[in-house]
């Protein structure tokens, strides 16, 4: 791989963590604790969404952006030709 294959992949590679850790940032933290009594005024399975977010919703955000990182390396890996076979 030349070194401006490698400098592309990892910019993208880059992109793809700060998009995702954005959304982690904004449902963990944003959603869970700063707009924690805005969202405390719905209701989700008779818990206040608030309380959801911060329990339950900012995990299981989580474990989905796990799996949309692995989906999305494995498509970077391939356009780079760097996928295992």
């Amino acid at each position: 791989m030349s070194d401006s294959s490698m400098k592309a992949y990892w910019l993208k590679n880059l992109k793809y963590l700060l998009i995702l850790l954005s959304i982690w940032f904004l449902v963990s933290y944003v959603a869970g604790i700063f707009l924690v009594d805005q969202l405390n005024a719905v209701r989700l399975g008779g818990f206040k969404l608030g309380f959801w977010f911060a329990q339950q919703g900012a995990i299981y955000v989580f474990v989905i952006l796990i799996f949309v990182y692995v989906r999305l390396m494995n498509k970077l890996d391939k356009e780079f030709d760097v996928d295992e076979k």
